[in-house]
């Protein structure tokens, strides 16, 4: 059996890389828009609606959040039983909290979406649902309060990736308070990196706007600061002793998963785009083949780093 093989099926994983990536689906639905709502508040000038960045957010949040848990509902051993726990609440549980957190969430994003782009949803309707032409006339009023409030529930979602792991006490590197603060960041890693490919590929955001030059400078220092919140996460670790530093040597010393974070989630994921930012003419810069490269590195990184940690995270039990 390959060292591959053997790293993917060991006998103490219970979460797979299905659940890696649920877990990056997610966080970079949650990351795009509390990027967005920045974006439309101090940067965009004019109809938001016309913004590349913004349309991008408005396809990305919810493919994001929709197909992370149709992922998750048919990687159940009993899909057809999900529904219960989207209506039995236990509030006890990190698992039923987070359905309640998904649900609302969700909610709130399709509202905030159809505020932005009401125009051009009773454009295409043409008078057929009177009534929803109505809602969106309504929710228009509390804009702001509904703006704010799905911010505050991105970010929520956004460090609940980390907290759904961090409750397994059993894993010592998982049951880590760090954790939820280093899936925030990755998730506006990734949200950013997103929303620049889509933004400027798909919907033709000029890269020389201010919504895109905002994002790159955005995005440097949250990838250096992703990076200290690694160094932290594992000298915390280190620095507990016992199996705490076990795990922690176990994933960063020698091995499979310790070449796949120091050469891909360091290296290609983070170091890699930084380096291709510094070192490249503007004018280079701000082509299609470039941007594709670099937020592609950006997104795979933050993918394996999901994937790190879940599964390095379950190497070692207490």
């Amino acid at each position: 059996m390959s060292a591959w093989d053997t790293a993917f099926q060991s006998s103490t994983v219970v979460w797979d890389w299905i659940i890696a990536i649920y877990l990056f689906l997610a966080g970079m639905s949650a990351g795009a828009v509390m990027i967005s709502i920045y974006l439309k508040r101090k940067v965009i000038e004019g109809n938001p609606a016309e913004n590349g960045i913004l349309k991008a957010t408005a396809f990305l949040a919810p493919f994001g959040i929709i197909s992370g848990l149709t992922i998750l509902i048919f990687h159940l051993t009993k899909p057809l039983s999900f529904w219960k726990i989207m209506i039995f609440f236990n509030p006890t549980s990190v698992m039923s909290m987070g359905v309640i957190l998904f649900q609302v969430y969700m909610a709130v994003l399709f509202v905030w979406i159809g505020i932005i782009f009401k125009k051009q949803i009773v454009d295409f309707l043409q008078g057929r649902f009177a009534f929803v032409d109505g809602l969106l006339e309504k929710f228009t009023k509390f804009e702001n309060s509904i703006e704010l409030f799905l911010g505050f529930l991105a970010l929520l979602l956004a460090a609940y990736t980390g907290f759904l792991l961090s409750v397994l006490q059993t894993y010592p590197m998982l049951n880590n308070p760090v954790l939820p603060i280093l899936f925030l960041f990755s998730s506006l890693s990734s949200g950013a990196a997103a929303c620049i490919l889509f933004g400027v590929l798909v919907f033709k955001e000029s890269p020389h706007g201010p919504s895109v030059s905002w994002i790159h400078g955005f995005e440097r220092p949250v990838v250096m600061f992703e990076l200290f919140v690694l160094v932290t996460f594992f000298t915390g670790l280190i620095f507990s002793g016992g199996q705490a530093e076990i795990s922690a040597m176990n994933a960063i010393g020698e091995g499979f998963w310790a070449s796949w974070f120091w050469w891909g989630v360091i290296g290609a994921g983070m170091l890699l785009p930084l380096l291709l930012n510094a070192v490249t003419p503007k004018s280079i810069r701000h082509s299609g083949g470039f941007i594709l490269v670099v937020t592609t590195l950006s997104l795979v990184g933050v993918l394996m780093l999901r994937t790190f940690i879940l599964y390095a995270g379950q190497m070692t039990v207490v």
